[in-house]
């Protein structure tokens, strides 16, 4: 009897810890979900007292901005990947295949945007770009973002090519290949999965990165994240939710693709 209530009490409190820690990430969710379809919710009303589509319509009418807004985080943040991984993948490749002297501190080099507080980089960033008329620009944008998402780039770069079998290259190479021949049909392709999740991670960066594109960008590029900032400040809570919402759909997409394209060898090389 006394062991049946024990494994009661297990399970209870088990439940319970599941319970609220469903609670805590699918909380805020729900509460945005909400926020997105709510007409009026006032307080100290617990739940909203009419729904809707009526902001839906505002955000995306012609002249409301969502639109352009998400044309141009869609613009920066794939030009962004374009710019991330043509420098990530010779330097990915260096860091993995050649015998660098300080190949831990060049690793660690990219490493030093992120051992920083991101406000006084952008800042600093910020006023060397107006020096150079890249302010208010969409270069200047994509190289701001770039920043930070060479870091992901480099790292999985080089995870991906050190994870490559050499022997497949040593093969190639018997049978009379050349380095660029065997570069691009038997080292590329099997790099490829995590090439492809190192170029998803810099997007999703991208398309979320908001200090930097607003010391850089502000006003004249608005970016989603930019969007649903102003919304916030003014009050407009809906237009902000439905905004985190269509930031939600291709981060929560990709996500899913990368788990599938990321190996496990390649993760287990990640760090070292």
């Amino acid at each position: 009897m006394s062991r049946a209530l024990s494994a009661v009490g297990r399970h209870l409190v088990c439940g319970i810890a599941i319970g609220a820690v469903a609670f805590v990430i699918f909380g805020p969710l729900l509460n945005l979900v909400l926020w997105a379809f709510a007409e009026r919710w006032f307080y100290p009303a617990r739940l909203p007292t009419e729904y809707g589509f009526a902001f839906w319509e505002r955000v995306f009418r012609p002249r409301g901005g969502a639109w352009t807004s998400l044309s141009n985080s869609l613009l920066i943040a794939l030009a962004t990947v374009g710019v991330s991984m043509a420098l990530a993948v010779p330097a990915g490749y260096a860091l993995a295949r050649l015998a660098l002297p300080a190949r831990s501190l060049i690793m660690l080099a990219f490493l030093l945007p992120q051992a920083f507080p991101s406000l006084p980089i952008f800042i600093n960033i910020a006023a060397m770009f107006f020096g150079l008329g890249l302010n208010g620009t969409f270069l200047g944008v994509v190289l701001v973002h770039s920043l930070t998402g060479l870091v992901y780039a480099v790292w999985i770069a080089s995870a991906s090519f050190a994870a490559v079998d050499r022997s497949l290259e040593e093969a190639a190479r018997n049978c009379g290949a050349g380095r660029l021949r065997t570069f691009c049909d038997v080292t590329l392709p099997q790099a490829a999965p995590g090439l492809m999740a190192a170029a998803i991670f810099v997007f999703l960066d991208s398309i979320d990165e908001f200090t930097g594109t607003l010391f850089v960008g502000a006003p004249d590029i608005v970016t989603l994240p930019l969007l649903m900032f102003n919304a916030s400040i003014g009050g407009n809570f809906q237009i902000a939710a439905i905004t985190a919402l269509l930031l939600l759909v291709p981060s929560l997409s990709f996500m899913l693709v990368i788990e599938r394209f990321l190996r496990a060898d390649v993760l287990a090389r990640i760090g070292r």
